[in-house]
């Protein structure tokens, strides 16, 4: 994931799309567990697969899908927190959060990226 931005460049020229329409689906310290958001453009967030994106690339002008795993709540542990096995209690709110970002995903061929987020990021 940490140079995820050679792979989109690649993919990008392969296929001769403008980066604008990449969507890239990544996790989030910053969302709970089970939460998604759907969003155009941005900065990395300090999320290092999106800084490699948007180094490749030169552009932040892509959509994103944050599914939340939560934060551990101590910054020495986020490492294994990312890398580890979600809490039982969080793991079916993750797996549900899954589910609705491929539904989104899915939503995303046939409607307008605001209506997919308006969609998306109600509070639940």
């Amino acid at each position: 994931m940490n140079n995820s931005g050679l792979a989109a460049r690649q993919a990008l020229r392969s296929y001769r799309f403008d980066v604008s329409k990449m969507l890239v689906v990544c996790d989030t310290l910053d969302l709970s567990p089970g939460a998604c958001r759907l969003k155009r453009g941005g900065k990395d967030a300090g999320h290092n697969g999106l800084k490699s994106i948007i180094g490749s690339t030169g552009s932040g002008d892509f959509m994103r899908l944050y599914v939340g795993v939560g934060h551990p709540g101590n910054q020495a542990a986020v490492v294994d927190w990312v890398l580890g096995e979600p809490e039982e209690n969080d793991a079916g709110k993750i797996d549900g959060a899954v589910s609705r970002a491929a539904d989104a995903v899915l939503s995303l061929l046939t409607q307008e990226i605001e209506q997919v987020m308006n969609e998306l990021n109600r509070k639940r």
